[in-house]
Order: C-alpha cells, then structure tokens, then sequence
C-alpha cells in the first residue's frame, strides 16, 4: 500500500457551536465547508490545518464521553499533535486566550520541545515544536 500522508483526522464534539469556535477562533483553523446533515442531526465542518492537512469536526445528538485522558494508555487515539514553529509564543497565545496549556517538556528521544491542552471536550492536543 503506498499512502500520500493523512488526508484527515475526524473528531466528534459534544458541543457543535462551542467546539466550532475553539477550532477556528481560538486555534484559528479555516473553515473549508460547514454541511447540516438534517436526516443525521448532526453538523460536519471541514477545517484547513497547514496547508495540507484537515480536520473534520462531527456533532451528533448525545455522543458518550471520551474515556480518559493518555495516561490512562487506553487503545485508540490518544492525542492530535500540531507542528508549530515557535512553541513559546504559541503557548502564550493560547493563554491569552484563556485556554490553559500544560507546562513545556523536553522530549528525550529528539530534543525538541512540546506541551498539551485540551479541546472544549477534553480531547489531548499535543504542540510539538518542528
């Protein structure tokens, strides 16, 4: 099989209007297309990650609650990471914006710098300095 990379990554919100502004005005991802599936009740948005990457956000009528947080090392995803260039100015972007971001580690195996917050439903973002 030869792959072209990601072409997405879905995520399933609680919240559609709170998680759709965390998404775009917060990180400030662009939106692609906003689609109402009425027979569904439910929303999906496309969003622009980088220039080549995209997520789609999903909103349905009482999804269960994530099971923990990556600690608890349970099998599925267990975060999304972003590339950032500057990971301090990042973090204090974030913050300015109210969004409480985990202190910055040292990662030991490449030398570069990271931390976590979390999305409106608690889903783990990584920033990853590149």
């Amino acid at each position: 099989m030869q792959t072209q990379g990601f072409h997405h990554v879905a995520i399933i919100c609680s919240n559609y209007e709170k998680s759709k502004k965390f998404y775009t005005e917060i990180l400030g991802f662009s939106v692609i297309q906003e689609t109402l599936r009425k027979e569904r009740d439910s929303y999906k948005l496309d969003l622009q990650v980088g220039n080549h990457d995209r997520i789609e956000l999903f909103s349905f009528p009482n999804p269960p609650a994530r099971i923990g947080y990556p600690q608890t090392e349970a099998c599925g995803l267990r975060h999304l990471a972003l590339a950032v260039d500057n990971l301090e100015q990042t973090v204090n972007e974030l913050e300015s914006k109210g969004v409480p971001v985990e202190p910055i580690r040292l990662d030991e195996l490449t030398g570069k710098q990271f931390t976590f917050f979390k999305d409106p439903d608690g889903l783990p973002i990584e920033l990853y300095e590149s």
